[in-house]
């Protein structure tokens, strides 16, 4: 795995251990996001619209939830002085995840989509139970702007195993389309996740107790509500988080639509797993590239230019579906290098935006770390649910698994745009969002 530096106060194997758990969150950000709307319309026989508002639906309680879990962490750092309790309760994201796609033979259409979305349900509640509180580490910790980046670095190094494993492992085991090669699939992933968090609070401990933390806030009582008004009216904070939802509703489109593409339109369901080692493959190198530039340009340039990238690729894609593999190919690469950039950049900017906070007499890392996990849950549904809606507006028909149907042009086209002109409006969108964020620093 790629090289990265050393934090002050932190050995490599410390940060080594706080890394491992984006390794398991990886994995519950892929999988689901590039698999279960399509495990949902092409092997469960449930409808596109519906396949859609199931994976949406708990979402609406995740935008509830993280928020509360948020100011409840605050309220644990100042009870106990750390925030590790939270995260152990939330290490049993493993079990949602088997249960997740181990539905019952008897089960298809909407029945199987009230178990899908309650299961989904309970591990975005568990996901953020182990999220929020790990997240906030690096705003609890005692180190500067730059820093920041490095723990970054590591975060996002690992998490690229994760996506990257998972982005590959899972649709090779699940090639044959039955349904007990997905819940497999699920089981073994799901003990990664559980072995990766509890390696993680070991990180988290050790890496708290060799750099130093900010004293929490002595006064944990305020309200939720409170909380995300104080979040919601840092402009800074407030600009990013919006770029930051139309970024993550884009790149969880993408992962969305990609199977429905290597089967409807390349008529090979093989090519998933190498399309998606091709776009995550490159983060292993990219991330401490992206850290370097960040350097000499700031992080704010850093995140439009990966923005940028993505809106470019997304186009090169359209070409790339007439064309064939040819061009898909490397303009999945480009998006992958622009996705280790948009990720590495919008997180360690939130540190920053907790810090310029600080500064101004507000100390709620919990409450801003809520805020921001809320928004990212809420991206990763709303690009299956886009793409779900713009299948359903082509006409897309479902199936069950072993059905053969043929899809008429109407739903081939639609199953194109998703994936190539609807990307590169939403990222266009978030440029301009980011282009108001004015907290930045160049190196000195």
């Amino acid at each position: 795995m790629t090289t990265v530096p050393t934090v002050r106060g932190a050995t490599p194997g410390t940060l080594s251990a706080y890394g491992t758990g984006s390794i398991g969150m990886g994995v519950w950000v892929t999988v689901p996001g590039l698999l279960l709307l399509y495990f949902l319309t092409d092997v469960l026989g449930v409808t596109p619209f519906l396949a859609g508002l199931t994976i949406l639906a708990p979402k609406i309680v995740d935008v509830i939830v993280h928020p509360l879990l948020g100011s409840r962490s605050d309220r644990e750092a100042v009870r106990l002085g750390h925030r590790r309790s939270m995260m152990t309760r939330g290490a049993m994201l493993g079990v949602a995840m088997a249960a997740l796609f181990a539905v019952p033979g008897g089960l298809d259409g909407w029945t199987a989509a009230i178990w899908v979305c309650c299961w989904l349900v309970v591990g975005n509640l568990l996901f953020a139970s182990f999220q929020v509180p790990y997240l906030t580490t690096a705003s609890d910790l005692d180190i500067d702007y730059h820093e920041r980046t490095r723990v970054f670095v590591y975060r996002m190094a690992f998490l690229t195993v994760g996506l990257l494993s998972a982005g590959v492992i899972a649709p090779a085991l699940t090639a044959s389309g039955e349904r007990s090669a997905y819940a497999r699939m699920a089981v073994i992933l799901g003990v990664v996740i559980v072995v990766t968090a509890f390696v993680a609070i070991r990180g988290v401990r050790r890496l708290t107790e060799r750099c130093g933390v900010r004293p929490p806030e002595a006064n944990a009582t305020h309200s939720v509500l409170d909380d995300l008004r104080v979040a919601w009216r840092d402009r800074n904070f407030r600009f990013l988080a919006l770029s930051y939802l139309l970024t993550g509703t884009t790149t969880h489109l993408f992962l969305a639509a990609l199977p429905f593409v290597t089967d409807h339109i390349f008529e090979n369901n093989k090519l998933t797993a190498l399309l998606m080692g091709l776009f995550l493959g490159p983060a292993l190198v990219a991330g401490p590239a992206w850290r370097a530039l960040s350097k000499r340009i700031g992080k704010q340039r850093g995140l439009l230019l990966c923005q940028a990238i993505f809106v470019v690729g997304s186009l090169v894609l359209l070409a790339g579906a007439a064309v064939g593999i040819a061009v898909t190919a490397p303009a999945v690469v480009a998006l992958g290098v622009a996705f280790a950039g948009l990720q590495l950049f919008a997180f360690s900017m939130v540190p920053d935006a907790v810090d310029a906070a600080r500064s101004a007499g507000v100390s709620r890392a919990g409450a801003y770390t809520g805020a921001w996990t809320a928004t990212e849950a809420l991206g990763t549904a709303l690009g299956p649910y886009i793409y779900a809606g713009v299948l359903g507006l082509g006409g897309f028909v479902s199936a069950t698994a072993g059905e053969d149907v043929v899809q008429s042009d109407s739903a081939l086209t639609a199953v194109i745009i998703g994936f190539t002109i609807v990307p590169a409006v939403l990222m266009a969108g978030a440029i301009l969002f980011q282009r108001r964020y004015e907290l930045d620093s160049t190196a000195s």
